[in-house]
């Protein structure tokens, strides 16, 4: 019996079947190509021992010999001239293919320091996703005792669609943990602050009504109170003046008592 990797039994009985009501025929479900990987060594350059370590870590990580990479051209700002090796990379297709992803997804990325989620923004606009992992050492095939220097490395999924829409579609189906829209996440936000601000004002309303309703309140009992003193002003202003006429009438009755 031919063996198969678990990914690829996967995209034949279930991704397909998921994704090909989007499409006229079958044969236009999109497909992963090839995962090609990445590696530079930077100043280690002209370091032998270096190269070697990153093409024996390459292998060990991808199950196929790295190929080392060589300078195209002299570069005088960073010493480096035509045929010198700069770094490693791996084609990787087929089973081969199918079985690192599965590895990347279940035991690389888990692995991964302070790990949130993919970013969407590594499509370039052909329906081919890059990445970049920081350390070697997330591969469970790299021992840390052994490494002499932590270096990163590039991962690019191509996919035989132009779409950056229908490749992260492909990639979600096979398991890659992508990230949630940033752009719905934004609306929500925007939605969210804009309730809380029409929610402020309504408050900030309500006091000012509150706060009005109550020195009408105030001013009103104000105008009850110096209507009132005003009253009481008049009531005594009357009294004296009954006092005073009662005062005169008693005078002149007793001048004609006397008289």
């Amino acid at each position: 019996m031919e063996y198969t990797p678990n990914l690829r039994k996967k995209y034949t009985d279930q991704i397909v079947g998921n994704l090909k009501g989007n499409y006229k025929s079958v044969m236009q479900v999109p497909r992963l190509v090839k995962i090609c990987l990445n590696q530079g060594v930077g100043s280690g350059s002209s370091d032998k021992k270096m190269i070697e370590a990153a093409q024996q870590e390459m292998t060990m990580i991808t199950g196929q010999k790295a190929l080392i990479t060589k300078a195209t051209k002299d570069i005088s700002n960073f010493k480096l001239r035509k045929g010198m090796s700069v770094g490693v990379m791996v084609t990787l297709r087929g089973n081969r293919m199918y079985e690192f992803l599965e590895r990347f997804i279940t035991s690389t990325l888990p692995r991964v320091r302070d790990f949130q989620g993919l970013e969407t923004k590594g499509f370039d606009g052909r329906g081919n996703f890059t990445m970049g992992i920081k350390e070697q050492i997330a591969f469970p095939e790299i021992s840390i005792d052994k490494i002499n220097k932590i270096t990163g490395m590039d991962i690019t999924f191509v996919t035989d669609t132009n779409s950056d829409l229908e490749a992260l579609t492909l990639l979600k189906e096979f398991g890659l943990p992508f990230k949630e829209d940033n752009r719905k996440k934004e609306e929500r936000k925007s939605q969210l602050e804009k309730k809380a601000l029409e929610e402020r004002r309504e408050l900030e309303e309500a006091a000012k009504q509150e706060i009005s309703s109550e020195e009408v309140v105030e001013n009103n009992e104000e105008s009850e109170d110096v209507i009132e003193e005003n009253s009481m002003n008049d009531q005594s202003i009357s009294t004296e003046l009954e006092n005073k006429d009662n005062n005169q009438d008693l005078s002149e009755e007793t001048d004609k008592s006397e008289s």
